[in-house]
């Protein structure tokens, strides 16, 4: 008890005097906060005003209610906006987020904003990861601020190796688009193309199959996401910038996809275009959710998609055996790091720089079983390890030996 009456003495006033004195005695004034910039507290609440209407807007979207969609914009844009509902719509939208992706800055007219706006979306299953797309806008403020302007996405270029390039301006922000759904996949193309959906869809669903064996780090892609390009889209979807000898690509565009997008020849031969899904798919399915990798893993990316579209085949039946032996005996220094095919390669060329990317593959999985080819895989690609620190950890052979021993089979498979 004393021990108390000491503790309370020396370290606390009894509660009727505190109250007492604190009424009596002037307590400082509190700190002003800082004065926010004019400027900026003004774009901080245009920023809020044009996010409530985004939110209306993607609401709108996600109800299929075009005229919701449409409220929130300027009519000089509304026919624009029509398609783009429209084919988010075909699509199965089933996420839409908008969010200002930094401060809008004053335009040239007065009550005139620019704003950056990053979108996140997904089609079909509505909890996938969403896909993020980084577009401009102009705004007129008020109340409810109005749409003016929404521009197209365009190409960004991957800056300093770890920041995912934007892939270009997507089929729903400039087409018109028809669209069908299957369990593994979604295609779509244009209406002048209306007739090939059937096929497509039934040609990808068999190829989604093959694509899903080819995963090397997680699971398989929620949905694989497939376009055919007439020529005209062919020239503009995605940036629109591929080789002559280009037939087909996948492309990233965040959250873990890649949009596959078929060439207008690719209906020229049924076969054909089995196999370029299957190479297409697997890119989708063995490719790292960001770009990281320089050239020298090109051999090795392309390899295990033509891996794919061959689906089992014999070498004997690959498509592209004769410019592949062609382009070994010719001038092939021997080096798998420099396959690549320039982009003024002629299609024959590109095609033996595939042919040989293929057979290069083939020969490690069928020396060492695909198991360990995934492993490779995801230590070159995914975890940017180059060949000669990991081939002995999953091989068990120096890369030197193994390398040489790849170079010598290739000769003598085009034999």
């Amino acid at each position: 008890m004393p021990v108390v009456v000491v503790l309370l003495l020396a370290g606390a006033v009894p509660a009727a005097l505190l109250l007492v004195h604190d009424a009596d005695v002037e307590t400082p004034a509190e700190a002003a906060a800082p004065t926010e910039n004019p400027t900026t507290l003004a774009a901080r609440q245009v920023a809020e005003r044009i996010t409530a209407q985004l939110e209306r807007q993607s609401a709108a979207l996600l109800a299929g209610d075009r005229t919701g969609f449409l409220a929130v914009a300027d009519r000089k844009i509304h026919s624009e906006l029509r398609r783009r509902f429209a084919g988010l719509r075909e699509l199965r939208v089933t996420r839409w987020e908008g969010r200002p992706n930094g401060l809008p800055t004053p335009a040239g007219n007065a009550g005139e904003w620019r704003l950056s706006v990053e979108f996140h979306y997904c089609f079909v299953e509505p909890d996938c990861r969403p896909s993020p797309l980084l577009v401009n806008t102009l705004w007129r403020d008020g109340t409810d601020p109005r749409l003016l302007k929404l521009e197209k996405s365009t190409s960004t270029p991957q800056v300093g190796g770890r920041v995912r390039a934007q892939a270009g301006t997507l089929p729903w922000e400039v087409s018109k688009l028809v669209v069908a759904v299957g369990k593994r996949t979604i295609v779509g193309t244009t209406p002048a193309y209306r007739d090939r959906l059937p096929g497509l869809l039934k040609r990808a669903e068999a190829a989604a199959k093959v694509a899903d064996g080819y995963v090397v780090d997680g699971a398989v892609p929620e949905r694989y996401r497939i376009f055919y390009a007439g020529p005209k889209e062919w020239k503009r979807w995605y940036g629109g910038d591929q080789p002559e000898w280009g037939a087909g690509y996948a492309v990233n565009v965040g959250g873990g996809h890649h949009d596959v997008v078929l060439g207008p020849d690719s209906f020229n031969d049924s076969g054909y275009l089995d196999v370029m899904l299957r190479h297409e798919l697997a890119h989708a399915a063995s490719l790292p959710e960001n770009d990281y990798w320089d050239n020298s893993a090109w051999w090795l990316i392309e390899g295990l998609a033509e891996h794919a579209g061959a689906d089992g085949a014999s070498v004997a039946r690959y498509d592209g055996l004769i410019p592949t032996r062609k382009f070994v005996k010719g001038d092939w220094n021997g080096k798998l790091d420099d396959l690549l095919p320039a982009e003024d390669a002629s299609t024959e060329e590109a095609i033996g720089s595939y042919g040989a990317a293929y057979l290069a593959v083939r020969y490690l999985l069928n020396r060492f079983g695909e198991q360990k080819v995934h492993a490779f895989v995801k230590a070159v690609v995914h975890d940017l390890r180059v060949p000669r620190q990991v081939s002995e950890e999953i091989f068990g052979k120096p890369w030197a030996k193994l390398h040489a021993d790849c170079a010598k089979h290739l000769r003598r498979a085009v034999e």
